[in-house]
């Protein structure tokens, strides 16, 4: 199925798309958060990604709720919203979907997307909205003084839960994909290139593009991701996915992954093969193989896979929506169609 594009009014398509550099997306307030705090280089990368974007910051929205990453809108200068808890894919749909042609981006964490909003993002991912989704994972609510959050691992001692949590935690990925979201990648905040490579193709994919982002809250969970993108543990810990290559990782590319009806699974090259491993297709209709992938490491304490799971092309929800058969081009005929009463 071929994707569906939206086209700029033709007043725009006219006048030239101005360069911009990073300076051009910040604005003049003083960036706060924590000393150390992921959430920087995040900023980074998006701002240093947008120039090559091909998009104009009159035509850009930054969404947010509530968290520590919901203060991203004030440090973009583009139009951004910083809404109430949970509600910003609710809000940037209903935006999208009357302005298909803004470039929509919906930021928050894993407490504010996966808690209280997680209802409002698996119906944004189900319909497709054209948005581009960034969840900053750092498996703790830090705003709010280091509570577990729905990504937090059982056992994790937090103000909430003094005896460790007993709940088991979401994946984001696999929330995404069981969703039916078209688009899907996972990165990190310790990888400035690798972010801004997945930033820059999650706004080029045309319909829900989900992207989670392992992030440190050095105050309140220090370390979470350090045994898999720590520096020295790298090139051991993180497995790429490159579309079209079988999927190996390792000095020498010595480690790979198979992929079959148990799921994945690390296994040593030199012991099975590389005519057994999985060659990444990020276009395969099915998400099944991505939820294997997916599902690799429960822990972020294992081999992790990196970089785009799914990358599909499916009608957006406003194409069928507002363009679909039977749309109205007329509002006063369509709200007066029907079964209409007057009242005196």
């Amino acid at each position: 199925m071929s994707p569906v594009t939206v086209e700029p009014p033709a007043e725009e398509q006219r006048v030239p798309i101005p360069t911009t550099t990073r300076t051009d997306w910040q604005t003049d307030q003083e960036v706060r958060w924590c000393p150390g705090c992921g959430d920087y280089s995040i900023l980074a990368a998006m701002q240093l990604a947008l120039p090559d974007m091909g998009i104009r910051r009159e035509q850009t929205v930054v969404i947010s709720g509530i968290g520590c990453a919901a203060r991203f809108p004030y440090y973009m200068d583009t139009y951004g919203v910083h809404s109430i808890h949970g509600r910003a894919p609710a809000l940037a749909t209903g935006l999208a979907l009357a302005r298909p042609e803004l470039s929509v981006f919906v930021v928050g964490g894993d407490g504010d997307l996966l808690s209280i909003g997680g209802n409002h993002l698996l119906h944004a991912l189900r319909r497709n909205v054209n948005l581009t989704i960034l969840l900053f994972n750092n498996r703790i609510y830090g705003l709010t003084k280091g509570q577990y959050s729905p990504t937090s691992e059982v056992g994790k001692h937090t103000k909430s839960t003094p005896f460790g949590s007993v709940d088991a935690p979401l994946h984001p990925l696999v929330v995404a994909l069981g969703a039916g979201a078209t688009f899907v990648a996972r990165t990190h905040d310790m990888d400035r290139l690798g972010m801004q490579e997945i930033f820059t193709r999650a706004h080029a994919h045309q319909g829900a593009a989900f992207v989670e982002v392992l992030q440190n809250c050095n105050v309140f969970n220090d370390g979470a991701f350090t045994d898999v993108t720590g520096k020295s543990v790298r090139e051991e810990m993180l497995i790429p996915l490159v579309h079209g290559e079988a999927v190996t990782f390792g000095e020498d590319g010595h480690a790979g992954v198979q992929v079959d009806l148990d799921g994945g699974r690390v296994v040593e090259v030199a012991d099975v093969g590389a005519d057994t491993l999985y060659v990444h297709d990020e276009h395969r209709a099915s998400p099944t193989a991505a939820m294997a992938l997916a599902l690799m490491a429960p822990e972020p304490t294992e081999p992790t896979p990196m970089g785009v799971f799914r990358d599909v092309a499916m009608p957006m929800h406003h194409t069928a929506q507002v363009d679909g058969p039977g749309s109205r081009d007329d509002l006063a005929a369509l709200l007066s169609s029907g079964t209409t009463w007057t009242v005196d």
